[in-house]
């Protein structure tokens, strides 16, 4: 739609200084207008300056997070194009045809909602439990209901601002920012150190080169975009929220009460309770995939399924969001570990969580890391909880939801491990990745004309 949207505005070459698109919703199981769309397509949009990705590369905002400069403005046509640095937001066909054409969009500027954390992640809590804090304490504040009937949503269509979590890994925050979707907010920023964003840009910078090396285009755009992030690290600047700036509602999280998980049950997004809460569910099919989960997410899942000697019970499927995890994770041997385990691998991409490809079972209990669980989304009747990873892959192996205390056993060997598990892709220290920078630095970056 959005390729008709620019032929209509006559677009011969985008304004916008990164335009970009993906097949992560049709790769895996493509119909014959997929298959057209994905020969044609990627000429069309490198023939103006954007840049395409190929089918089984993966999910789009995985990629294209590793593209962004801190504090910019994008839109994208998937309502998870949430940006972990700078701020997004999504929009329609046509309006993001427009973006990309003219380099500028109309915005209205909401309010904003503050989440504060503080304090210290307790044993066994993941980042995953504290995305759906966020639902469940704006329960407990009484700004937000489950039920639909007079429906509260003091997220909705503003800005979702988070602190208190300065520390984390872009990849980390992008968990944070993807699921101020769920929450119907118009954006979401998080406020990171410049040492973590620092660590990504010079991860991203060796992966653009990359790129160009392998052939992806539009060359100059990508070759522009590194360069533009060595200039932002030769100065580094954040912008920060003013300290009397005022907020339509803030909401302060203690890390010290988090002590259980936190799932959203079916099939509700907004539904967030403990783990106590529902635990003893038997489950059916487990997914663990989405723009939602990075390298992180397969390697303790993978870890526990190495532990554990009995056949699953569950079915099990797993998508990794991009091509390099899989890589990854292959040369690691985790791919060895799912096949014995009897996982269902599917290529880099949306998998199970886009609807409109595989299904689960009818009427089957799903444990699911997917983005969201509205009903019949993921299987015709189907009762969806979102969960972390973690939490999934322990549900898989004891084929129900597991008590908090049968969980946190769980937990303590991931915990255990967590330096070696929760490790990202640092591309400007693997030798594939620099050796390829350095060949297209020598070779191809030298005859483009980078404006």
């Amino acid at each position: 739609m959005t390729r008709d949207e620019l032929k209509d505005l006559a677009c011969l070459g985008f304004s916008a200084d990164l335009t970009m698109q993906s097949f992560c919703h049709t790769a895996a199981y493509p119909k014959p207008v997929d298959i057209e769309t994905q020969h044609t397509l990627p000429d069309f949009i490198m023939n103006r300056g954007g840049v395409s990705l190929r089918p089984g590369d993966g999910i789009i905002h995985s990629w294209l997070n590793r593209m962004l400069l801190p504090d910019t403005v994008g839109t994208g046509g998937d309502s998870h194009t949430r940006f972990p640095i700078g701020i997004s937001f999504p929009a329609g066909s046509g309006l993001v045809a427009f973006a990309a054409a003219t380099g500028v969009m109309p915005l209205d500027m909401p309010e904003s909602v503050l989440v504060r954390f503080k304090g210290k992640m307790q044993p066994g809590i993941t980042l995953r439990d504290l995305v759906h804090a966020i639902p469940l304490y704006g329960i407990k504040q009484g700004l937000l209901t489950v039920a639909k009937k007079g429906k509260v949503n003091a997220f909705s269509g503003r800005i979702l601002e988070i602190e208190g979590l300065e520390d984390l890994t872009v990849e980390q925050a992008f968990e944070l920012s993807d699921a101020s979707a769920e929450r119907s907010a118009a954006g979401c920023t998080i406020k990171l150190s410049p040492e973590s964003i620092a660590e990504y840009l010079n991860s991203n910078i060796t992966m653009l080169r990359w790129m160009i090396s392998q052939g992806y285009g539009d060359p100059r755009t990508l070759e522009r975009r590194a360069r533009k992030m060595e200039e932002w690290l030769a100065k580094p600047e954040l912008m920060q929220a003013d300290a009397d700036a005022e907020y339509a509602e803030i909401i302060e999280i203690d890390l010290a009460d988090i002590k259980e998980p936190i799932v959203c049950c079916p099939n509700d997004p907004d539904d967030a309770k403990t783990l106590s809460d529902v635990a003893g569910d038997k489950v059916d099919e487990v997914f663990i995939g989405s723009c939602m989960t990075n390298i992180g997410h397969f390697r303790a899942a993978g870890k526990l399924l190495e532990q554990n000697k009995e056949a699953l019970t569950t079915r099990l499927w797993m998508s990794p969001p991009t091509k390099m995890d899989q890589a990854q994770l292959m040369e690691e041997g985790y791919y060895n570990i799912y096949g014995r385990a009897g996982v269902r691998t599917e290529m880099p991409g949306c998998s199970l969580c886009m609807g409109n490809q595989a299904r689960v079972a009818a009427g089957s209990t799903v444990l699911s890391t997917s983005t969201r669980n509205f009903p019949n989304r993921l299987g015709d009747g189907a009762n969806v909880y979102l969960t972390s990873a973690e939490l999934a892959a322990v549900g898989a192996i004891l084929g129900r939801i597991p008590t908090t205390e049968e969980y946190l056993q769980y937990a303590s060997k991931i915990d255990s491990m967590a330096g070696d598990i929760y490790r990202y892709l640092n591309f400007d220290r693997m030798d594939e990745f620099k050796q390829a920078e350095q060949k297209a630095k020598a070779e191809i970056i030298p005859t483009l004309n980078v404006a």
